[in-house]
């Protein structure tokens, strides 16, 4: 694993593909992964990514002039993304190439369509998709269990990367695995209720 900075913690991820680069101050919780050409800085405040979360290729974090970049739990922010000084609640998945600015907040368990783009200070509340430029809420559905279904995957795709396996969504046992990992986290909290 690379040599990052001193303030940059790295507790326990499952994957830092080897062109991420990290500057200034950021913690990448456990069993998260970062894939190509990402890009994480913090010259001021800090980036937090919680665990179980995937930065996939060529995202952006960085941090606001006077805000952080705070991501939660089993997120997936997916292909060419800016994250740029918000939050991003637990369970939420942030389509490709969508832009979320300064002082924004995405609740838990909504979706962020690609493409979209959420303005400076624009509140998304918990179990939305949001769509278009600028992103405005388009429908209200719980969406906690497909978001973490995908978050699982990833898990699993990066301990394969991690080991130098690169096909492991080409292996049912891979599947089977997410879909248990799934079905325990609804039995111990529910299925996740469209509302």
């Amino acid at each position: 694993m690379q040599d990052f900075g001193p303030l940059i913690t790295l507790n326990d991820p499952a994957f830092i593909h080897p062109t991420t680069l990290i500057y200034g101050k950021a913690t990448i919780g456990p069993g998260s992964s970062t894939w190509a050409n990402t890009v994480i800085r913090a010259e001021n405040d800090e980036v937090v990514i919680g665990a179980n979360t995937n930065i996939q290729d060529f995202t952006m974090i960085h941090v606001g002039s006077a805000t952080s970049a705070i991501i939660g739990d089993n997120c997936s922010v997916t292909h060419h993304c800016t994250v740029h000084g918000c939050v991003i609640e637990d369970n939420c998945l942030i389509g490709i190439n969508a832009t979320i600015m300064d002082g924004a907040v995405i609740g838990a368990n909504t979706i962020v369509a690609g493409g979209a783009f959420v303005t400076e200070g624009t509140i998304i509340p918990e179990n939305s998709i949001a769509a278009g430029v600028p992103a405005k809420v388009i429908k209200t559905r719980n969406n906690r269990d497909a978001n973490r279904y995908n978050a699982i995957l990833y898990n699993l795709n990066a301990a394969a990367y991690a080991r130098g396996e690169h096909r492991a969504w080409n292996d049912p046992a891979t599947v089977a695995e997410a879909k248990r990992r799934l079905e325990a986290f609804q039995s111990e909290h529910g299925p996740g209720r469209h509302v």
